[in-house]
Parts: C-alpha cells; sequence; structure tokens
C-alpha cells in the first residue's frame, strides 16, 4: 500500500506563501539597509578645456580626470574635454571658466599667477625641503585649500572653485645649445619658463620670457629665445626638443613642486547634485594615483630613447646652479613677503615643510646609494 504525501493541503500551500511573502519583503528590507537608494541624477555633461594640446601628454592625464569622472558616477557626469585653443587659448581658461565660456578647465596656477604672485606658491613655489608629494599633502592637510579658496575667491573675486592633481616630479632645469656648467654660464641667456620661476631665473641674470607650451619652439626658431624648460623628458620630446638642442640639463629649484589645477565654474558647480560634486573633487584623488603612474613609466622611457635614439647629452644640473637658485629665491621670498597674504601662505608651507622634510629625510632609505650599488657607473654625482 502506497502512502501519500501531503503537498497538496491548502493550509501548509497558505502558510509558505505567506512566510515566503514574509521573508521576501524582509530581504527587500534588509538589502535597503544594506544597500541605500543612489540618487539617479539626470545625465549632466560639463564642458572642460585644458591648458594642453590634443595630443600633448597632459591631455593623456586631463582625460584620467574625465574618464574617472563618467565611470565614478555610472556615466551620469560627463566632462567634454577639449584641447587648448578649442574655446580660448591656454593662458585664458580661467577668466573662462569665471565668466561660464567654459564649465571647467584642467591647468596650472603658473599661467595666471600674473593677477597675484601668491598663485605660484600653489604650483611652482620655493623649497623648503618638502618634494611635491608633501606640498601637495600640504594642500590637503596642512591648510593649504582654504589659503586657496581665500586668494581665489575673496581676494580675487573669481566665481571658481578648484581642486589639485597630480605631485609633478622636479622639472629639469632645461634645454640649452651648450653644457652650462655653472650659474656664470647661464648669464644674458634669452629662457623660458613661467610663474615664480620668472623672478627666480631673472635673479640670476636671464632675460625670461613667459610662453605657453605650444609657443616653444617656434619662439626658439625666431631667435625670441634661445633656452628653455618646460616640465619632463616626455611633454619635452614631442615638441621637439631633441631637434633643436642636444643638452638637457635635469635637477632644478625653479619648479620643483608643481601640480594640475582643476577648476570649475563656482555657480555651475554648486548647482550640480551633491553626489556629483563630490564626484568631482575625489575623481582629482583617484586621477593623483593614475597621472603619477602613467608619468613614471613614459617619463623614464621617454629619457631613455632620448639618450639612446636622439643622441641627447644628459646632465645633472651642477651644483653651484642650484645653489645660486636657493639664493635668488632669498631675495625673492624677501621682497614678495612685503605682502601679507603672500607671507601667510609662505609661513604655512615652511612650517609644514620644516616638520614633514624633517621626518622625510630622517627616516628615508638612501635611494641613490642602493641605485649605484645595483646598476654601478650610470650616474657619477
Amino acid at each position: 500500500m502506497k502512502t501519500k504525501t501531503n503537498v497538496g493541503k491548502p493550509s501548509e500551500t497558505g502558510s509558505r506563501r505567506k512566510f515566503l511573502k514574509a521573508t521576501g519583503a524582509g530581504a527587500a528590507g534588509a538589502a535597503a539597509l544594506g544597500f541605500p537608494m543612489i540618487s539617479r541624477a539626470q545625465t549632466t555633461t560639463l564642458k572642460m578645456q585644458s591648458s594642453w594640446g590634443a595630443k600633448a601628454v597632459f591631455q593623456d592625464f586631463a582625460q584620467q580626470y574625465a574618464d574617472r569622472v563618467a565611470a565614478m558616477s555610472g556615466g551620469s557626469l560627463k566632462i567634454d574635454l577639449l584641447p587648448s585653443g578649442a574655446v580660448v587659448k591656454a593662458f585664458q581658461v580661467q577668466d573662462a571658466c569665471n565668466k561660464g565660456v567654459l564649465d571647467a578647465a584642467h591647468t596650472v596656477t603658473a599661467y595666471w599667477y600674473g593677477k597675484n604672485k601668491a598663485a605660484s606658491l600653489f604650483g611652482t613655489g620655493p623649497v623648503f625641503g618638502a618634494n611635491a608629494s608633501q606640498i601637495l599633502a600640504w594642500i590637503h592637510y596642512g591648510g593649504g585649500k582654504e589659503l586657496y579658496s581665500e586668494l581665489v575667491q575673496d581676494i580675487l573675486q573669481l566665481n571658481l572653485v578648484g581642486f589639485f592633481c597630480m605631485p609633478m616630479p622636479t622639472q629639469p632645469l632645461g634645454w640649452f645649445k651648450k653644457h652650462v656648467k655653472s650659474a656664470a654660464d647661464m648669464q644674458g641667456l634669452k629662457y623660458r619658463t613661467v610663474g615664480l620661476a620668472t623672478d627666480i631665473m631673472q635673479g640670476m641674470g636671464l632675460k625670461v620670457t613667459q610662453l605657453p607650451g605650444g609657443e616653444i619652439i617656434p619662439a626658439l626658431e625666431r631667435g625670441v629665445i634661445e633656452a628653455f624648460e618646460f616640465n619632463n623628458p616626455t611633454s619635452d620630446s614631442q615638441f621637439g626638443a631633441q631637434d633643436v638642442s642636444k643638452h638637457y640639463h635635469m635637477g632644478s629649484y625653479h619648479q620643483a613642486a608643481e601640480f594640475f589645477e582643476i577648476i570649475f565654474n563656482k555657480d555651475k558647480f554648486e548647482s550640480l547634485p551633491a553626489e556629483h560634486q563630490a564626484i568631482l573633487e575625489y575623481a582629482a584623488e583617484a586621477a593623483n594615483t593614475a597621472n603619477y603612474g602613467h608619468a613614471m613609466d613614459v617619463y623614464s622611457s621617454d629619457l631613455q630613447s632620448l639618450m639612446k635614439d636622439h643622441g641627447v647629452n644628459v646632465y645633472r644640473t651642477d651644483q653651484s646652479i642650484m645653489e645660486a637658485q636657493l639664493k635668488s629665491w632669498d631675495t625673492v621670498l624677501a621682497d614678495l613677503e612685503k605682502d601679507p597674504f603672500f607671507a601667510k601662505i609662505v609661513a604655512s608651507q615652511k612650517e609644514w615643510s620644516h616638520r614633514v622634510a624633517f621626518y622625510d629625510l630622517m627616516n628615508a632609505a638612501d635611494y641613490k646609494l642602493a641605485f649605484k650599488h645595483y646598476f654601478p657607473g650610470e650616474i657619477d654625482f
């Protein structure tokens, strides 16, 4: 005789359905608690122009930022990134953002230091022992971003919000027609740089012209300049520096702690949903890592190419030149610190550098010693 199973009893089936319905609702509630609803803002596209050419490595860095904004927002916030000259010239992006002609820009503060020389302290300032990464940390944790906002919004009355990204490696002294072995060899040279580096080099006896990157080689060909610096082996080789000079000097105090400045029209920024504002700010921190990693890869590779494929002579800048730069910085700062706000920023950076650089220098391994141990004969300083 077969035994029948009780699978169809109304009372048990109904109970089971009630149980599943109840537990399903409970699970959904738990999921809601564990995964709060994310605002699905309407897709917004911001028009950003950089101060860099379409094929420049700096434009690649700007694109890394734009890519992260899109990815972090799930595509609800996009940046239409344009190269220099698409709307305005390289040095004009700040004004365009202030007026709302552009929503945003990717640039450097040295390009607008003519409005207030304190701007250069957020990219091409003095070196008190701290490197670019440590000064970027000052911006985030040492009061720098508050001082930047005070300069931009309170003193200059600009309708802007800005963030910083990418601690640039020390910028080389640059390209010369011959090997400059001392500060005396640089006297009277017509030289291109920007920011406070202009004052520093003028103080060393050079004749300085400020130019955006895209105008450097044409100026060299016309004789407007006869030596220049821009930023790094990749950018310099993209300009064709190796075709006009074979003498590349690395190591300098003129621009040893610069960063990209990412700015937004303040009204436009504040009109965005809170999550989009947060993404625009924190995507700069994400791009910081991406930019630096990419820079280490291509800068080092292109330096090797300059030496091996193009016959460029690469020198470590003579110590006497860097000592002369520090003395020139002393003179320039003594004059500029007559401005109380400028002096306030310098004091803040100096206090931070004293503490942070002391820790780092006391603690850091001797990387040069290790390099010489494993790659003997590669460097001689």
